[in-house]
């Protein structure tokens, strides 16, 4: 509670009115919605104590999502992706499904066949939870083949990540090649030196796959998270009918079921920060533009207890997840529908009809 007062108290003391959410009748152009994977409010805490100009300062309606599932409390990322993407909650495990194993249209699928511009990126493999969820459909989050042909298949505009390995023919059964045959119809690239000198205007779609599996902690990637989202916000905005990118760090999860110390953790959440910081700085110069920061559940039971100094002290609770509500914040037009305390699923339908009313 206090930690979230700080967060507001930052906002409301100076805000940048840049990125003020104006109150809107109208829906947004173009929705970028940024998942810090396993983050609850504690993540944010350090990121917040490490920088005093932390860019979700800027961004003043803050909010409180409820992550549960259909058929669970402790949620995970296959379930709340799914809400997310779809407006409906789902089983654990499933992705782009409803709790029935039915297909569910999804918030790509919805911006596509409105003709607006699609992107999925992620510093894990592109197949994983959070982006299948939105760009496949599966009962299962672990059937990596089948989703990277749904991917494959469905024309989204910017794909980028890792996941390299679920497209070769030994992840498909009947050994189909899906990485030949994306290269007829994007900009193919493995190495993220390849994407630092790509001229994105000349682009029309892209596939990025830079690892094999996951692409690793910010000491691996380097800059990759924010040059990929720099690179996908280049090609989305030049489609006049606008467009829905979700970006994703897989880390702050992945570290913190490691039970990681409070130094990985905040390099992972400022690395996703700077990411945030690009897509407002898009914002400013495009103010059409909704941007979404949120979770999909919170990892590790996170705690910032005092030593006799009354320094911090990172614990952790648990090496699994947690029922906690996760922060959201926004900032653009229609940000002022997500604040408060809002389930997963609402936040699913509001995608839903900003994508489907521009």
């Amino acid at each position: 509670m206090i930690c979230l007062g700080a967060f507001g108290c930052s906002a409301a003391e100076g805000p940048d009115t840049s990125f003020t959410s104006p109150s809107m009748a109208r829906a947004p152009e173009s929705v970028i919605l940024l998942v810090a994977d396993g983050a609850g409010v504690a993540h944010w805490s350090l990121a917040a104590f490490a920088d005093e100009d932390l860019s979700v300062r800027r961004m003043t309606t803050v909010g409180l999502v409820d992550t549960r599932g259909a058929d669970h409390v402790v949620s995970g990322s296959a379930p709340t992706a799914t809400a997310y993407a779809t407006g409906v909650r789902s089983r654990m495990g499933y992705v782009g499904v409803g709790p029935d194993g039915e297909r569910v249209p999804t918030v790509v699928e919805v911006a596509m066949e409105r003709g607006m511009s699609t992107g999925l990126l992620t510093t894990t493999g592109i197949v994983d939870a959070t982006p299948a969820a939105f760009g496949a459909h599966s009962t299962s989050r672990y059937a990596f083949g089948e989703i990277a042909r749904d991917m494959a298949t469905k024309g989204i505009t910017v794909l980028m990540g890792g996941g390299r390995g679920a497209f070769r023919p030994a992840s498909q059964p009947d050994g189909r090649d899906l990485l030949a045959e994306l290269r007829d119809d994007y900009t193919y690239l493995e190495e993220i030196s390849a994407l630092r000198s790509l001229d994105p205007d000349t682009v029309d779609a892209l596939l990025g796959l830079f690892a094999e599996g996951e692409m690793g902690v910010v000491g691996e990637r380097g800059d990759a998270l924010g040059a990929m989202t720099e690179t996908a916000l280049d090609i989305l905005a030049r489609d006049a009918d606008g467009f829905f990118l979700l970006i994703e760090n897989e880390e702050s999860d992945t570290q913190s079921h490691r039970n990681a110390p409070a130094e990985i953790i905040t390099r992972e959440m400022l690395d996703f920060a700077r990411s945030v910081r690009i897509a407002l700085n898009h914002q400013r110069e495009h103010p059409e533009t909704l941007v979404i920061v949120t979770s999909d559940h919170e990892t590790g039971g996170i705690s910032l207890p005092h030593d006799e100094s009354r320094d911090i002290v990172m614990t952790y609770a648990t090496g699994g997840h947690t029922g906690e509500l996760v922060p959201l914040f926004a900032a653009g037009p229609g940000a002022e529908r997500l604040g408060g305390i809002i389930g997963n699923e609402e936040v699913g339908r509001i995608l839903l009809e900003f994508v489907r009313d521009p």
